[in-house]
């Protein structure tokens, strides 16, 4: 039985919008083709061992691997990173919502279990789920979820259990009747684990098959997944 789930924000919900990231790299003197750049969020997400939100060279890490897989030739991986971090470090990136997450988050919330964003932000994760209509607490044009829990609030970032925990006190949920889903091994699944939570991972590109971890390519696999687990 499943009574809650958990979610992540980015790369469940949204990805990098791409006139900014386009611009970004332009910056750098390079065009890219930007039917790459969602696969790029998720390839950079792949190549962390270890995920520290206020570490620069995990966020390096990452944007080499989204500028590689966006089409960033060699000699100008460099350059670019430096222009993304700039980019990402001013807000408002994550604006790209994933299509058919919203409509998914609707059909979990119709099937009566607690729902908790929890998410490693910069403290406007609830402003920006709301603009985007995306999720709130209480009514709203958004989904209705009971929590959202915010990395820069609360003091305390994924893969510590302890934002797991606290997501599951104001539920009432005990860790083994929730599941949570992220994009990113490093602080999803390696931190629900640490909270005794069954992670579901989102892979929508296949790139984590050697993981032992449930996978699925979108949040509509999820709904029914629970739907399953309830019947």
């Amino acid at each position: 039985m499943i009574d809650a789930v958990l979610l992540d924000v980015g790369g469940v919900f949204v990805l990098p919008d791409h006139d900014r990231i386009s611009a970004a790299i332009a910056r750098g003197g390079v065009q890219v083709d930007r039917d790459r750049l969602d696969r790029a969020h998720y390839e950079g997400v792949s190549v962390l061992s270890e995920f520290n939100e206020g570490d620069r060279e995990v966020w390096k890490t990452y944007n080499r691997a989204y500028a590689r897989t966006a089409g960033v030739p060699d000699d100008a991986i460099d350059e670019v990173v430096e222009h993304l971090l700039n980019e990402f470090s001013t807000g408002g990136v994550w604006r790209r919502v994933v299509p058919g997450s919203v409509d998914a988050l609707r059909a979990l919330a119709a099937l009566d279990v607690g729902l908790a964003i929890v998410s490693n932000a910069d403290g406007n994760a609830e402003e920006r789920l709301l603009e985007q209509r995306v999720c709130q607490i209480g009514q709203g044009p958004g989904v209705e979820v009971d929590t959202i829990i915010d990395s820069e609030v609360v003091g305390v970032a994924k893969p510590d259990p302890r934002i797991f925990e606290m997501a599951l006190d104001r539920l009432g949920v005990p860790a083994d009747r929730a599941l949570h889903v992220g994009d990113t091994p490093a602080a999803d699944v390696d931190g629900a684990r640490a909270a005794g939570v069954r992670p579901v991972l989102v892979d929508p590109y296949d790139l984590h098959g050697h993981l032992e971890v449930e996978r699925v390519p979108a949040l509509a696999d999820v709904v029914e997944l629970v739907a399953k687990a309830n019947a």
